[in-house]
């Protein structure tokens, strides 16, 4: 079959030797242009092909423009600045009161609403946005004295105040406020990073104003503006479709239509819509939308003229014009979230930290109770005398003080948002923080190839031409059957489009005349695109898809079939993506032209990500939409392991039960996979135990990454997959998932050691404090106390920001391994603060040098070895940072210069036995004393370090609560892969009964037939 105006193109131009335009040529071309390029194409004139040809002509790699931000939002009124604590004036109806006029949904197409009307009824409705109102930071402030640690030490301040102690008073009341701004201020520092950059993933939508197409910010839509709803696209709000892009003559049908429903009214609910029987729809169909996050239907939902296209769904075909009926607040989705709102996802972080402050209440309970036991034996009284600290609501106020962690819920969250802002460093945009926690965990990551594993460089090499066809008219027809939106091109689209630089002629066949009367994407049953056009008086079918699709179509000879058969199998052992190109004239046989080859390298980094990735304990499973013979030549190329499986044996290989989830987990990867399969790999490798990554970048992706434990939004992501998505990457490649891994695994780290560290120090002064007091008759006076527990805030402020090191295997919550641990280090900080209380009963008065104070002693060893204690929690691996060491340092001079000068010691108490030491009735310890003190907690310090080192090498603690990764139940798996070829059926009999039994389930191809 010969191209049109066969003699304006030569009779074979060979694919290694393209001829290029002039520089002029070229010049001129993108002059007669410019600024046509994104304009709406003019189909009567053909306009839709010169615009395509000047694209090819004017296409260069360089930085992207950005595109222009239409207007900011309406004036709204300002609260008057000594109102701090009110959140400001809502515009009316922001809370969803309002009712849209009729007449607000009547602009037209070509001119949509102007920029004052824009304003106008932006005040009256809001942005277009589900976010919650700016956060009153006042407000924000005041929830960091909530929680019931923080409760207890607010009891505390009563009791404080209770007994007149001002300074104890004081001095908590300090901490809750220490606590509180810097969990405030780093919180706050922190969201503000991640904020900056989720600017650069907010939802756009294009709309008509002023007789412009406009692309802006989704939040600055308005009821009545008119938006434009396209393949790959986010419906930005809930939207009544009017016509399809390319036929905006329909207009005056839809008003006709809109006319009869007013006489008609009726609704629509998103759950019954695919129920209405087909007569009820108008026209054709106009999009194709994904409502699975909705109604939880899989398959897309026709729409069609008057259909209500529903927020957030995703647009998987067509193209169309849309008025917005409702902003984000009052769509269906807005109103479904409003119902929900109150209930917040504390997700598992929350509830280990919940755990863990419950049992160290309980437990500071318990040790009240000895104390008081202690106390009865001794004759305390209850709250007298009131200026000693031996009576027993002074032991309630000392052990609730000690016992109870009061930065533990404040350091634990402000190291999640300032390990937020890191990975925000390294462009992972973490949208919810809990997030962290599962990327920390994941031990299987089921990758995209295109993009990820890939450079995501498409390009097309050697292609294969049938004989006696010509490459510049087999070139030409494959683009014809690709998608003409030139702002936003499918990857293949774009690079078969731009592959014409190459091919002058074929531009020149182009631009002859050709009209697209219809144009049909690809869709994963037919495997093929087709666009029906015509040029010159003949009509033409143009299709390129798959090879086996595309040869289905043709009725070549068998030789001409087994060559090309031939070469797709040769394309794809050499790792190259094949696609077959055929075209139809007027009623003539489809004529098989040739094959495209393309190929994307992997990515430079990707083979040393792979190795290191499988050395942190991750597994990487790659999951490809390509061919079975093209991914395992890349799995070759990656390192990645050959045992690579073709997708149809999970659903149609005959396979149920343990032998299709054994399949799963022990494959490389999986070829020819479609969304749906995606689903069921992250599924049964959940229920094998595996805590799953699951990485993409389409509409059709959105339901595995909500079914995996993170999902993953990669570098170039579709609207509706970053929704779904936990983590959204704005860099491309494997490494810098793999980066993002070891970060989340570094703040895991960190939050571990602070919790260990925290623990022990609870047991070390509960342990301690309860045995002198029952022992001895003697405990730390509540003054020293509270400013043991501000010192151990001071000194852990800057844990958020240490260097920590990561695992090289998946972590999790170990609590029984945490709990041994940090009783074990808590008892020993005990048994060296005895030892140094035992040792001035000596008669040369042990540890002290020419003079001292058992309460500035004690005081000071305390606060030195619970210090460094933090040391040792955090591991070797690393050096700590210069903030920690600093905040340590800071803190360990201010405790010396209290023992030195005897600050807060009271007076002295009588103890049985008595002390022999030379104790100084000021309260004062020489400055020898206090450097005997510092060798004696650095030796107890080295101690704890190697019985902590020591208990780390030990398997069965080192295992000690962790989950099996890998764990099956054969019987159930098998019991449920039964079930699930089982069917209930109904039959009737020749007199009218009817009756149920069980069946075999029909399969797919039989439910086709």
């Amino acid at each position: 079959m010969a191209p049109p105006d066969e003699n304006a193109v030569e009779n074979h131009l060979r694919f290694d030797e393209p001829k290029h335009e002039g520089e002029g040529e070229r010049k001129q071309s993108g002059v007669d242009h410019k600024g046509s390029i994104y304009a709406k194409p003019d189909l009567e004139n053909g306009e839709e092909y010169a615009n395509l040809v000047a694209y090819i002509s004017s296409y260069y790699e360089g930085p992207r423009r950005k595109s222009v931000v239409s207007m900011e939002g309406g004036d709204q009124p300002k609260k008057p600045w000594w109102k701090f604590w009110q959140r400001g004036p809502k515009p009316a109806g922001a809370d969803g009161a309002m009712e849209i006029p009729d007449d607000w949904l009547e602009a037209d197409i070509k001119q949509g609403i102007s920029i004052q009307e824009v304003e106008s009824r932006r005040k009256k409705t809001g942005f277009n946005e589900l976010t919650t109102e700016k956060e009153n930071m006042f407000l924000k402030f005041l929830s960091y004295f909530t929680g019931p640690i923080l409760y207890v030490m607010e009891i505390a301040v009563l009791i404080a105040a209770g007994l007149q102690e001002w300074i104890d008073f004081g001095v908590i009341i300090a901490i809750l406020l220490l606590n509180a701004t810097v969990g405030w201020y780093q919180e706050k520092q922190a969201a503000d990073v991640v904020a900056s950059l989720k600017g650069d993933i907010a939802m756009r939508a294009t709309v008509v104003r002023g007789g412009r197409e406009e692309d802006i910010k989704a939040r600055e839509l308005v009821p009545g503006d008119i938006v434009l709803i396209e393949e790959g696209s986010v419906v930005p709000a809930d939207c009544r479709l009017i016509c399809a892009y390319d036929n905006p003559e329909a207009f005056e049908e839809y008003k006709e239509l809109m006319r009869q429903e007013l006489n008609e009214p009726s609704e629509k609910k998103p759950e019954d819509e695919d129920e209405d029987p087909e007569d009820n729809h108008h026209g054709v169909s106009l999009i194709a939308a994904d409502q699975s996050a909705i109604t939880g239907e899989s398959l897309a939902v026709d729409k069609f003229m008057g259909d209500t296209a529903y927020y957030t769904t995703g647009c998987k075909r067509g193209k169309a014009f849309a008025v917005v009926t409702a902003p984000a607040k009052t769509s269906f989705v807005g109103r479904t979230a409003t119902l929900v709102q109150g209930a917040k996802d504390q997700g598992h972080f929350k509830a280990i930290m919940n755990s863990i402050g419950t049992a160290l209440l309980v437990i500071v309970v318990a040790w009240i109770l000895l104390a008081w036991i202690g106390g009865f034996f001794h004759h305390l009284k209850v709250a007298t005398p009131e200026s000693s600290s031996e009576n027993l609501l002074h032991y309630v106020l000392i052990l609730l003080v000690v016992g109870v962690p009061v930065g533990l819920p404040v350091v634990t969250t402000t190291t999640l948002a300032v390990g937020a802002a890191y990975l925000a460093k390294d462009k992972a945009i973490v949208q919810k923080l809990t997030a962290i926690e599962s990327l920390a965990g994941v031990d299987v990551l089921c990758s995209d190839k295109t993009g990820t594993l890939t450079a995501n460089q498409l390009s097309i090499r050697e292609p294969y031409v049938a004989e006696d066809v010509d490459v510049n008219w087999m070139m030409a027809v494959a683009v014809l059957a690709s998608s003409h939106n030139i702002k936003s091109l499918d990857p293949i689209d774009k690079v078969t489009i731009l592959t014409l630089k190459r091919y002058p002629k074929a531009r020149e066949i182009l631009e002859q005349g050709w009209k697209t009367q219809k144009y049909t994407p690809f869709d994963p049953v037919s495997k093929r695109i087709t666009c029906e056009c015509s040029c010159d008086g003949h009509n033409y079918v143009a299709a390129k898809g798959a090879p086996k699709a595309i040869l289905n179509l043709t009725n070549c000879s068998q030789e001409t079939a087994d060559l090309f058969k031939s070469k797709a199998a040769e394309f794809a052992r050499r790792g190259f993506r094949s696609l077959g190109v055929a075209v139809k004239k007027d009623n003539e046989e489809w004529e098989l032209l040739g094959m495209l080859s393309m190929f994307d390298p992997p990515r430079e980094d990707t083979a040393q990500t792979i190795a290191e990735a499988q050395f942190l304990g991750l597994q990487v499973k790659m999951l490809t939409g390509d061919a079975i013979a093209i991914a395992k030549e890349t799995c070759k190329m990656l390192a990645l392991g050959t045992k690579v499986y073709n997708s149809d044996r999970l659903i149609h290989g005959g396979l149920s039960g343990t032998t299709q989830h054994d399949l799963v987990e022990r494959a490389d990867g999986f070829a020819e996979v479609f969304p749906e399969h995606k689903y069921q790999v992250v599924e049964m490798i959940q229920q094998r135990g595996h805590l799953t990554a699951m990485t993409g970048d389409g509409v059709n992706d959105a339901p595995s990454l909500k079914k995996s434990d993170c999902g993953i939004a990669v570098e170039g992501a579709s609207e509706a997959a970053q929704a779904a998505a936990d983590i959204v990457f704005l860099a491309p490649g494997l490494s810098t998932i793999v980066s993002a891994i070891k970060i989340a695994r570094q703040i895991f780290q960190r939050m571990k050691a602070y919790i260990q560290y925290r623990i022990a120090l609870c047991f070390h002064l509960e342990i301690y404090l309860v045995t002198s007091m029952i022992i001895i008759n003697e405990t730390i006076t509540v003054e020293l106390i509270v400013f043991l527990a501000l010192f151990a805030d001071l000194a852990t402020i800057a844990v958020a920001y240490d260097n920590a090191h990561y695992e090289a295997r998946p972590v999790e919550w170990q609590l029984p391994k945490i709990w041994v641990i940090s009783v074990t280090l808590g008892i020993l900080l005990a048994l060296a603060t005895w030892i140094i209380r035992g040792s001035l009963f000596l008669p040369n008065g042990g540890v002290i040098q020419n003079f001292g104070n058992v309460q500035e002693i004690i005081f000071l060893e305390v606060s030195l070895t619970e210090n460094w204690l933090i040391f040792v929690t955090r591991g070797g691996n690393t050096w700590p940072s210069w903030q920690l060491v600093a905040a340590i340092f800071g803190v360990d001079v201010l405790s010396t210069l209290f023992c030195v000068f005897g600050w807060l010691s009271g007076p002295g108490y009588a103890t049985d036995p008595r002390d022999r030491a030379n104790l100084n009735p000021n309260g004062r310890t020489s400055i020898v004393t206090a450097v005997v003190i510092w060798i004696y907690s650095i030796g107890v310090t080295i101690v704890i370090a190697i019985v902590y080192y020591l208990m780390n090498k030990i398997d069965w603690l080192d295992n000690l609560g962790r989950k099996s990764r890998s764990r099956s139940d054969t019987q159930m798996e098998n019991i449920l892969g039964h079930l699930s070829k089982v069917a209930i059926e109904h039959e009737r009999d020749d007199k009218g009964g009817s009756r149920w039994h069980l069946g075999t389930r029909a399969t797919e191809a039989e439910m086709d037939e």
